[in-house]
C-alpha cells in the first residue's frame, strides 16, 4: 500500500471554500477507515472527519455543517469539501488510512491509523 497523497490546499478568505483530495490505498481495500486530521501551529493534531469503507462518517463538532467527507472508491480518492472557512481552520491537513474502526472512535484516536500523508497547508485569512 502506498502512502496517502493529499492535494487541494491553499489560501482562501474567510467564508470561502476549498476541496481537499487524498489519493489513498488502504492495506485492506474492503475494510478501512480514512480520516482527515489537522494541526495548527502550537496546537495538537485533531481529527476533522472520517469515512469508512461502509461510507459511515464522523465529524468534529467544530466543522459539522461546514465540511463534508466523501469518497470515490473507483478512483481510490477521499475528498474533504470545506465550506464557510474560518481563520481558525488554518492548519496543515493530513490524510490518514487504517483498519476499519468505529468512526467516532477513529476521530479521537489518531493511533487508529497506520498510513499518513505528508500534509497540505490550508490558510484562511480574515
Amino acid at each position: 500500500a502506498m502512502q496517502p497523497v493529499e492535494s487541494g490546499g491553499g489560501s482562501v478568505q474567510s467564508g470561502g471554500s476549498l476541496r481537499l483530495s487524498c489519493q489513498v490505498s488502504p492495506y485492506n481495500p474492503t475494510k478501512y477507515t480514512v480520516g482527515w486530521f489537522r494541526q495548527a501551529p502550537g496546537k495538537e493534531r485533531e481529527g476533522v472527519a472520517v469515512i469508512t469503507s461502509a461510507d459511515l462518517t464522523a465529524y468534529a463538532d467544530s466543522v459539522k455543517g461546514r465540511f463534508a467527507i466523501s469518497q470515490d472508491k473507483a478512483k481510490s480518492t477521499v475528498f474533504l469539501q470545506m465550506n464557510s472557512l474560518r481563520p481558525n481552520d488554518t492548519a496543515v491537513y493530513y490524510c490518514a488510512a487504517g483498519p476499519l474502526v468505529l468512526p467516532s472512535l477513529a476521530l479521537l484516536l489518531s493511533t487508529s491509523f497506520n498510513q499518513w500523508g505528508q500534509g497540505t497547508q490550508v490558510t484562511v485569512s480574515s
